[in-house]
């Protein structure tokens, strides 16, 4: 492996972090497309390409992604992306980290959590509930009182971002992600549900009497790691670097990603080498990625695409090391898979972050 090459490898076991669907990305601009605004400057400066939108299949990094969100935030004052009737003005996710850094356990941070929200928000507020070994965070509809009934269920975007911020922040406290037993929603099934899966938890139910998302109660007597300095370090990326980061780490697909990720892409094993790694038959390993709804091929597609858009934001690597580093021997094999994974070329990720044409 060239000396290029191998530098290449080692910035994504140190920085690849995942991606974020562009069906996302439509979520947040919704906001701004009600107020009849200019989208297109914001995603510029998120470096994300308008043309990319219509792209179905298409992603973007965490980091573009969270540039988006602080965009949009101080586009419209609002950091909830106009999801509440109530605006959560630019400011009240730094006030909230403030409000929770002294808590000296998860329980006591998360109920802190809910009530700063409950003040900051009116369509729906969050509870803490515990029933003997399982916790929940139950999302709570704000009743109309012209029908005494809860009001007609929100955007699936807006429970997820909810619950997505407050699962996000539980596990940068407690330095560790939190896995999910379940998640529920009272919505239809969005058609980014998959995504979820990866985000909350494989359990995922829609069109129920509720939303909410459910942990192991042992969760909540965790002390608190964090103090003020690392909170002024996490606030400067947020929320960027826990849209990804705390994923749903249990799965079978994703513990082989993270074995992967630590190898370079030419070395890593075959099919019936993984499963002969993790003492399993070819047949099981199939017959359990499948249970997922994912497979071997898949994992290997969907990390590489992660890598090569983390990648490609370095302008100085060729796409020739960028093809190596992927475990490519033809920089024209990359760019036909690229294509596949997004519907566009590894060039339309590399344009200026401004002054797109």
């Amino acid at each position: 492996m060239s000396e290029s090459v191998n530098q290449l490898h080692q910035s994504t076991v140190e920085a690849e972090k995942g991606t974020i669907a562009i069906a996302f990305v439509h979520e947040a601009l919704v906001c701004l497309r009600e107020r009849g605004l200019d989208e297109r400057p914001l995603l510029e400066r998120a470096g994300i390409s308008p043309d990319r939108l219509a792209l179905p299949q298409a992603r973007v990094s965490s980091a573009a992604y969270g540039l988006l969100w602080h965009g949009i935030a101080q586009q419209i004052d609002d950091e909830f992306f106009g999801l509440d009737s109530r605006r959560m003005r630019s400011g009240s996710f730094t006030l909230l980290c403030h409000a929770l850094i002294h808590a000296d356990t998860l329980e006591r941070a998360l109920r802190r959590a809910l009530r700063f929200l409950r003040l900051l928000l009116d369509d729906f507020h969050g509870e803490l509930e515990i029933d003997g070994s399982v916790a929940r965070i139950r999302i709570i509809d704000r009743i109309d009182p012209a029908t005494g009934q809860p009001i007609a269920p929100r955007r699936a975007f807006a429970y997820g971002t909810y619950l997505l911020l407050l699962h996000g922040l539980s596990c940068w406290l407690v330095g560790r992600r939190i896995p999910l037993l379940s998640a529920q929603f009272r919505c239809a099934e969005p058609p980014y549900s998959q995504e979820w899966r990866v985000l909350f938890a494989q359990e995922l139910s829609f069109a129920q009497a509720g939303s909410g998302i459910s942990f192991d109660a042992g969760y909540l007597a965790l002390r608190n790691r964090r103090d003020e300095p690392a909170m002024k370090a996490f606030l400067r990326s947020a929320p960027a670097n826990f849209l990804v980061k705390y994923k749903n780490s249990a799965s079978l697909s994703a513990r082989i990603r993270r074995r992967l990720r630590g190898q370079a892409a030419a070395d890593w094993p075959s099919l019936p080498e993984l499963a002969r790694q993790l003492n399993q038959s070819e047949a099981t390993l199939r017959r359990r990625l499948d249970a997922e709804g994912s497979s071997y091929r898949a994992i290997l597609d969907d990390l590489r695409r992660d890598m090569a858009i983390d990648l490609l934001a370095d302008r100085q690597a060729s796409l020739a090391d960028i093809a190596a580093a992927l475990g490519f021997s033809e920089a024209s094999a990359f760019h036909r898979a690229f294509r596949k994974w997004t519907g566009s070329r590894p060039g339309e990720y590399r344009r200026p972050q401004s002054g797109w044409k």
